[in-house]
């Protein structure tokens, strides 16, 4: 296979379902050497043999993302088979629906943990990777209409979210002597697993009373009139890892159906 980010040798965290999968199967038919890194290894396993099936380059390996030795390690695998590491996607997360005024310290914790401070151990560590290489690289995180606006059901989801923009922020300016260029992207509501756990969520608080009331009424301002599917955002994230997007960094790009307009 040959495309936009050709041997390339990607990183995704959080690639075993949703997001994370969709990017790393758009990133594989375009060429590049993915490594499908989660906290669940059998899921990543099944991943990246589909990706393998279709003819693309994918492995996992296991990780946790709020760990930075587990980090370390990842990025230490990924050198160790593929000699490099190009470009670093930080996009495992976790959320919870919660009532603004229910939101506990562990509630709290638990999400900054992997949502916040795992961006920015993914960040670090992938950039000591890439500036001992010595030609630069690309860090990709994921953020959400949530790093925009704050919801009162996802109170610490977008505290989380919002770490993460300026996380990006804060990297674009420490790392740009080195040629690495920092992004991230917003996606909106996106039809995956997570979803799903969240409309469960709903109905157990009494919040809603059918099954995908919870994602459809939350859609009702999306300008394009339907949720997004993980396709919708591979565009979007395969030329931030190419070089299509080399004089870019420091950037939230929306992909979210017009919901926030910035």
């Amino acid at each position: 296979m040959s495309g936009l980010v050709n041997d390339k040798v990607v990183v995704i965290t959080g690639a075993a379902r949703g997001i994370g999968a969709g990017i790393a199967a758009d990133l594989a038919e375009n060429g590049a050497r993915v490594v499908i890194a989660d906290l669940n290894l059998d899921s990543a396993q099944q991943t990246a043999s589909k990706i393998s099936s279709a003819g693309g380059s994918a492995v996992a390996i296991a990780v946790d993302v709020s760990s930075r030795s587990s980090v370390r390690a990842l990025i230490d695998e990924t050198v160790s088979r593929f000699g490099r590491l190009d470009v670093m996607f930080n996009n495992a997360g976790i959320s919870q629906t919660c009532p603004f005024m229910e939101v506990t310290d562990e509630d709290f914790d638990r999400i900054m943990a992997i949502n916040g401070r795992g961006v920015l151990i993914g960040t670090q560590e992938a950039a000591r990777q890439m500036v001992a290489q010595g030609d630069g690289g690309k860090i990709v995180n994921t953020a959400s209409i949530a790093g925009k606006q704050g919801y009162p059901l996802f109170a610490h989801y977008c505290a989380s979210k919002f770490a993460v923009v300026a996380i990006t922020q804060a990297a674009a300016r420490a790392l740009a002597e080195h040629k690495i260029t920092v992004n991230c992207f917003g996606p909106g509501v996106v039809k995956t697993e997570l979803w799903e756990q969240l409309d469960r969520e709903f109905i157990e608080r009494g919040l809603t009373e059918k099954p995908e009331q919870a994602i459809n009424d939350f859609s009702q301002s999306i300008l394009l009139g339907r949720v997004s599917l993980p396709k919708d955002i591979a565009g979007v994230t395969t030329f931030l890892a190419s070089q299509a997007s080399d004089y870019v960094t420091g950037q939230t790009i929306m992909v979210d159906g017009g919901m926030v307009l910035i």
